[in-house]
């Protein structure tokens, strides 16, 4: 989202896709709404915009739904004891229904039911029990469906308030006025109105039950968050809520305490728990100056520490915020099911009317029975539940499960889309490599010495934000060397720096920056063609036009790097390495790891441009990279993936943030992308299929051929479990394990 006025709203009363669609609109209608997204699953609304809460609470009401803005994490407790008390109402009412009708449904197969005309008392009671479990077990199905009406509307309480209410209906007009139909037509439908009743409430029990498990990464996220801090004030340590903790506050964190709020280390040292961020199991240390993390775990030190970020701007509560706004939004493969489900309903409706007249027109006698039969079948067993769930609950679990493993995605459409990717893009510096480089060896010319040219070479580096300037700058301190000041800085992207020191001309930097500038390099050419081939970056430095020393850094490969590029290489996925390192040293880093594909001597601004050419050969191209340069590439790219312990910028500009800084984490994002995508089709696919293959079956097609109609209870069993079996194929995602594949 962005700095737009982000709102949360709790829907209630979205019975199908076609409410979803209903609440969209209303909610896209309301002025000043840039983008609304309803996830059906979750039953709640993101909306962003120039709007009030109230406003769009109103919208949904007018609409036909209710709604409730989600502020905090209390409303969302309440919004939870809410689910859960109407999952047991739920219950009760399948109880109730079950109750009369299972009897009368097993009595009838069995052939041991009164008949109708001999027994009509017994009827009319039967009626009124109907009736009574109708009102108690049915009335939410009655009310959404006139509530849909009033708004000139449809949906699937429309589909179960007909079909069931025709049933009624019909059963008492015979039961009070049995000679108004042939004698043959004379049978009543009770049990079938009662027991669908039971089985959609069922059904919706367990399907709200296997809805719970899908959020449960956001459930865990949240639970990371520490409920109170012991802070320091006026010299006196006291527990407060976490909310009444303040910026700059001195708090401090005892051995297995969770630390409440994002700061920096002051005083003490200890190791920190971190992998509900990153994923990664290994403790890390933390001293004066180390950052540290709300919702992360103190091991077995205790410290103090400033807090620097509170309440919304902690780095967990944005976490919970970007899985949040991830699992409401909607891939395109889910549209097609969006735009379906909007006329579904009215379609069924359609369906059953055409129903009605066929069986009218050259249906056998009884025909009235027959057309009762057929019409409620078709309206019963059509279920608009398993289409609407289809996509969103699929991304729920797709968007925690990477969570799980330290996988930040901003959307469904980037979750689907990372499944396509066949060639990966990565930076070296900070994403093959550690990002830490450290200073190798130090060469200089007749007339100079070690500590002159580090002297010269920290100087001039001070004034660069580059990794390797900053390895320089950190050794030079180590040697204990003294700094100049520096006038006239440049910073030549790509190539290095220069400047004035003492009024004389300064260049460090690599070959090609002396090189524009006519100074030969011949003299360290030899040595930096060694260091090269040990993957080793040489820097020349020349002062008043002469070349008087080489400086080499080298930037250790990470451990895993090696695992991860052959884990891409068995997902079918071409690796290209992409830096402004020169071709030999570049080569010998891509050899250790492994690498398809080697770009060197990039300049910043034009790897975007080496991105968009892979892409012109028809390539899905996901791009991978920590720093502020990487940021226009990680933007062009398909996908772009940031390091996250890159910066700040890098991260802003990526569709997938990867909190433990390892590239096992494109592995398992394209892992999990491709499951998700085929759990969805699956969905689909079952969704697609029951709807096209049961309502016809229901209409009575096969009557013809070999005397078949479907029982409208076997048709209620149906629909109702239909949505859990799309549910609960959702919920197998929650047990992948992406690394083992």
């Amino acid at each position: 989202m962005s700095q737009e006025n982000s709102i949360r709203l709790s829907i209630s009363g979205m019975s199908c896709a076609g409410c979803v669609a209903s609440v969209e609109k209303a909610l896209a209608a309301v002025p000043g709404v840039t983008q609304s997204a309803v996830n059906f699953a979750e039953h709640t609304a993101l909306v962003k915009g120039d709007v009030q809460a109230t406003q769009l609470v109103q919208a949904v009401k007018d609409a036909g739904y209710d709604a409730a803005e989600l502020m905090s994490e209390a409303d969302q407790e309440e919004k939870e004891a809410a689910e859960l008390l109407h999952y047991r109402q739920l219950l009760k009412k399948f109880i109730v229904a079950a109750l009369l009708g299972f009897p009368l449904f097993i009595s009838s197969v069995m052939g041991k039911m009164p008949g109708l005309e001999s027994n009509r008392e017994f009827w009319f009671v039967i009626a009124v029990l109907c009736l009574f479990v109708m009102i108690y077990s049915g009335r939410h199905f009655y009310i959404g469906a006139w509530k849909a009406f009033k708004v000139h509307n449809a949906n699937m309480d429309t589909l179960i308030a007909l079909g069931t209410g025709a049933a009624w209906v019909y059963s008492l007009l015979i039961t009070l006025f049995p000679s108004i139909v042939p004698e043959t037509a004379r049978h009543v439908y009770f049990e079938p109105a009662a027991i669908i009743i039971a089985l959609i409430n069922l059904g919706s029990a367990l399907e709200m039950r296997a809805r719970g498990k899908t959020s449960e990464a956001i459930k865990r996220l949240i639970g990371l968050q520490a409920k109170t801090a012991r802070v320091i004030r006026d010299g006196e340590e006291r527990d407060i809520p976490i909310s009444e903790v303040g910026l700059d506050e001195t708090i401090r964190v005892r051995p297995g305490e969770k630390i409440p709020v994002d700061g920096l280390v002051i005083d003490g040292h200890s190791s920190v728990d971190e992998s509900m961020l990153t994923g990664e199991p290994l403790p890390v240390e933390k001293t004066a100056g180390s950052e540290v993390v709300g919702g992360t775990i103190n091991k077995n030190g205790s410290f103090l520490y400033q807090a620097k970020r509170i309440g919304k701007d902690m780095a967990l509560s944005q976490i919970i915020e970007m899985v949040r706004q991830a699992q409401n939004s909607k891939p395109s493969i889910g549209r097609l099911a969006d735009k379906i489900s909007a006329v579904f309903v009215p379609t069924v409706l359609i369906i059953a009317v055409l129903t009605f007249l066929v069986w009218f027109n050259i249906g056998p006698e009884p025909k009235a029975s027959y057309i009762l039969v057929t019409t409620m079948t078709v309206l019963i067993i059509a279920c608009p539940c398993a289409l609407g769930l289809a996509t969103p609950i699929s991304i729920m679990v797709g968007v925690g499960k990477a969570a799980e493993y330290g996988i930040l995605i901003r959307n469904g459409e980037v979750l689907q889309q990372a499944g396509k990717i066949r060639t990966v893009v990565l930076d070296k510096t900070g994403t093959i490599t550690e990002g830490k480089p450290t200073v190798t060896g130090v060469m200089y010319g007749d007339g100079w010495d070690e500590k002159q040219i580090l002297s010269l070479a920290a100087s001039i580096e001070t004034q660069s934000e580059h990794p390797l300037a900053e390895a320089i700058v950190e050794y030079a301190k180590q040697q204990g060397v003294e700094t100049s000041p520096v006038s006239n800085f440049q910073n030549v992207a790509g190539h290095g720096v220069c400047g004035e020191i003492n009024s004389q001309a300064v260049l460090f930097g690599n070959q090609k920056h002396l090189q524009k500038q006519h100074i030969e390099t011949h003299l360290f050419d030899n040595e930096a063609q060694i260091m090269a081939n040990k993957g080793h970056t040489a820097m020349y430095l020349a002062m008043d036009k002469k070349l008087i020393g080489l400086i080499s850094v080298s930037d250790p490969v990470k451990k895993d790097s090696k695992d991860a590029i052959a884990r891409l290489h068995k997902l079918n996925i071409k690796v290209v390495m992409l830096t402004g390192d020169n071709q030999r040293t570049a080569n010998s880093v891509a050899h250790h790891v492994g690498v398809d594909e080697v770009i060197a001597d990039v300049l910043p601004q034009h790897k975007a441009d080496k991105v968009k050419a892979l892409q012109a050969k028809g390539h899905v191209v996901a791009m991978v990279g920590d720093g502020i340069n990487d940021a226009p590439a990680l933007a062009n790219a398909n996908v772009g993936f940031a390091i996250g312990t890159g910066t700040d910028v890098a991260i802003e500009s990526a569709d997938v943030t990867l909190m433990a800084g390892s590239l096992h984490g494109v592995a398992n994002t394209i892992t999990i992308s491709r499951a998700t995508v085929s759990n969805i089709k699956q969905n689909l696919f079952g969704a697609f299929i029951y709807n096209a293959i049961g309502i016809p079956i229901a209409a009575g097609v096969l009557f013809p051929y070999v005397g078949l109609l479907l029982n409208p209870v076997f048709a209620g069993t149906a629909m109702a479990m239909s949505s859990v079996t799309v549910v609960t194929n959702a919920n197998r995602l929650r047990f992948l394990k992406p690394e083992s594949i």
